[in-house]
């Protein structure tokens, strides 16, 4: 009766996990730039030393994150930019130690701040080819296709464009990508940095919305709690099982 009950009580378990990785996709359905998960779930054998993989249990994964590119927003706000259909802009991350780290995304909802950091909408500052991105005080500002920042100085003339950086944008193998719980993709190898790729572009004054289908995330949503239903069962019946069990073997 052990292994059935051993069953049923992990395909629950992972059932919730399942659940919990739709819901935080549900969750981000009108978060700009933002990539959903997949959840798989598998069985696995139970091994003790050297002995045989006599009983099982249920194993959800998030294998990978979804890469399809999501729809394009128009703003023609001037620091929103979207990425083609493949690439990331490269931002600068800090580690729960305050490592320095390079990390990636999609969302192009720009800022300046105070000190003229250019930064993600969550704060992130952009890289450029030396570092991160500093924006003095301007009068305009244009983004072009290849990442390139052209401004108009305060006090210049409007003809007077002058380049300042260029948005580091990069395009790594997805394979070698993975996925933090704050959204952003980092390479496998923390200690590796991704090559720019002049084959990423960007559009000027459109968002990336997410890739995220409400529709089909809900649906998945029923269909992992009617698994954890059916586990459930599974776990009803294999203590039934037992009682009964163990009342033949009173009456003997």
């Amino acid at each position: 009766m052990d292994k059935a009950l051993y069953v049923g009580m992990t395909a629950a378990k992972h059932n919730m996990l399942g659940q919990a990785v739709r819901s935080n996709n549900l969750a981000n359905a009108n978060t700009t730039g933002f990539r959903g998960d997949f959840e798989q779930a598998r069985s696995m054998g139970v091994y003790y030393g050297e002995g045989l993989p006599t009983r099982a249990f249920a194993l959800t994964e998030n294998p990978s994150a979804n890469f399809a590119p999501g729809p394009l927003i128009e703003t023609g706000r001037d620091l929103d930019v979207a990425i083609g259909r493949e690439g990331f802009i490269a931002v600068q991350n800090f580690g729960e130690n305050g490592e320095e780290s390079e990390a990636f995304t999609r969302s192009g909802n720009l800022l300046i701040d105070n000190t003229g950091v250019l930064r993600t909408g969550n704060g992130l500052p952009v890289l450029g080819n030396d570092g991160p991105i500093t924006i003095p005080p301007i009068q305009k500002i244009e983004i072009a296709k290849d990442g390139t920042i052209s401004v108009v100085l305060q006090g210049a003339l409007p003809s007077e464009v002058t380049q300042l950086d260029r948005i580091r944008l990069v395009n790594p193998d997805p394979q070698d990508l993975q996925k933090g719980s704050d959204g952003l993709f980092k390479l496998k190898d923390d200690q590796a940095v991704a090559d720019v790729d002049a084959t990423v572009s960007l559009s000027h004054g459109f968002l990336e919305g997410s890739n995220v289908n409400p529709i089909a995330e809900i649906g998945r949503v029923i269909t992992l709690a009617r698994q954890y239903e059916m586990s459930i069962k599974v776990m009803e019946a294999a203590r039934d099982n037992s009682e009964a069990s163990a009342r033949l073997l009173q009456t003997n």
